[in-house]
Parts: C-alpha cells; sequence; structure tokens
C-alpha cells in the first residue's frame, strides 16, 4: 500500500490542487492529512469544503483547536482571517476532527508529537538555531509510542528519521507555506528554501516502511500576491521564495 501524507495546507488551495494532482498521476491508495489545513490569508472555506468531500484520513491540528476556541484578542492573523470566512458547516466539520489518531496496524499520526499538537517532534528550538532533534528527545517526545512508522507535521519541515528502535518518523512538509517565523519558546524561524508545496509518500516493502519526500511546483506567485493583498507581508514573503529574509 502506497500512502500520501499531507500537512499543513492552510487554506492554500491551489497547493493543495498541485499536490492532489501530483501524487493521483504517481499512484497512491489512501491519503492521511496531519492537520493545519485552513488557516492562513487564502481559500480557508473552499479549502475545507474539498477536503470535506475526501475519504481520507485526516487530523486536527493546533490551528483547527484555535479556530474552535476563538478569542479575537489573542487570535493571530492568519486564523482571525480563516474564522471571518468559515461557516457552521466547516466548524462542524472540524469538531469531527482529532488531534491523534492511527492508520492500520502500523502507523501513529499526530500533527506535532503524542503529547502536544504544537511540540516539535524532530526539531529542537535553540537560541542560535533549529536544529534536528537528539535521539533521546525524539524518543521522550514519542512518550512511549511504539508503531512501526510515525507520521507527523506542524513544524513545516520534511524530514524522514529512523531511530534505533527501528521506526521511521516522517514529516512531509507543508503544502501550502514553506517558510514562517515564531516567538514560541524563542524567536526562530523554519525556512525550506523553495516555494514548492511538499509531501511525502511513504509505502512498505518486504516488512519495512521506506518513504519519500516530494516537491510539487504550482503558480507560488499568485499566492503571495493574495497574501501581501490581505495584509500578510510575511506570508507574501515565505510563498514567494521559501525563505523568511531574502
Amino acid at each position: 500500500m502506497r500512502i500520501a501524507l499531507i500537512s499543513d495546507i492552510h487554506g492554500n488551495l491551489p497547493a493543495l490542487e498541485a499536490v492532489v494532482a501530483d501524487f493521483t498521476r504517481r499512484g497512491v491508495d489512501a491519503v492521511v492529512n496531519l492537520g493545519d489545513s485552513l488557516s492562513g490569508p487564502f481559500y480557508p472555506r473552499e479549502t475545507a469544503q474539498f477536503l470535506m468531500a475526501q475519504m481520507w484520513t485526516q487530523l486536527a491540528g493546533n490551528h483547527e483547536r484555535q479556530l474552535l476556541n476563538f478569542n479575537p484578542a489573542t487570535a493571530s492573523p492568519a486564523d482571525a482571517y480563516a474564522h471571518s470566512q468559515l461557516t457552521q458547516a466547516e466548524f462542524d466539520w472540524m469538531a469531527t476532527l482529532r488531534p491523534l489518531g492511527s492508520f492500520g496496524e502500523d502507523m501513529f499520526l499526530c500533527h506535532g508529537t503524542p503529547l502536544g499538537d504544537r511540540q516539535y517532534l524532530l526539531e529542537t528550538v535553540e537560541p542560535a538555531a533549529v536544529r534536528l532533534a537528539s535521539p533521546a528527545e525524539i524518543a521522550a517526545r514519542l512518550g512511549g509510542v511504539a508503531a512501526p512508522l510515525i507520521a507527523c507535521g506542524h513544524t513545516h519541515f520534511p524530514r524522514s528519521v529512523r531511530t534505533a528502535a527501528g521506526q521511521m518518523i516522517v514529516n512531509p512538509g507543508s503544502v501550502g507555506l514553506p517558510a514562517f517565523e515564531d516567538e514560541r519558546i524563542c524567536h526562530h524561524v523554519i525556512e525550506t528554501g523553495s516555494p514548492d508545496a511538499r509531501y511525502a509518500i511513504v509505502e512498505k516493502h518486504d516488512g519495512h516502511w521506506t518513504s519519500g519526500l516530494i516537491t510539487v511546483p504550482y503558480d507560488h506567485a499568485s499566492m503571495a500576491r493574495l497574501a501581501r493583498e490581505r495584509g500578510m507581508e510575511d506570508w507574501a514573503r515565505a510563498l514567494q521564495t521559501g525563505y523568511m529574509n531574502v
């Protein structure tokens, strides 16, 4: 079975459509969406309606939680815009999504880590930089999850790690936002250096999971213009280049 992993769409429907066209061309048997699907300056309602029509396994990310518990005093511009565009039907659908899940007997699903939807699983934030998490850090963040394959999102950084115990951990990267900056823990940036949409395909061969991290070009310039028109210059820079400070 070939499974497409997608995450962090952030309402970027053209990027999602490009990814879907690519994995349809390659041939997959199932799709897993790891959350943070709607928040952003793009097409939150249309993206929700697209996702609601799919027979995919889908999780809630931290942004779904934030939209369902919306506080205008503390909401980010991305959440505020998405919240303003959604109807009750989309909120009802989001309320059915769970932060953790599984796919078959082998695969554990989370948006951030098994312990929290805003925690980074494969990256560690330090004042100087964001680095690859150590084996001990990853093991602690797994919280005892022993599945052979763990799929996570949240950091937008595509990465595949094989642990000493033989578990494969795959972050497919972000469909809709290739870079961002955050102040949580301390100021840091995540940059992929490419405006392309990202996803992954995992499959099992001879009892072992393999993964492929895939980049897909799409009309990112039009999404950068849209972000700029809606007052989110940081999103526009990220979408245009895959960097935050170019």
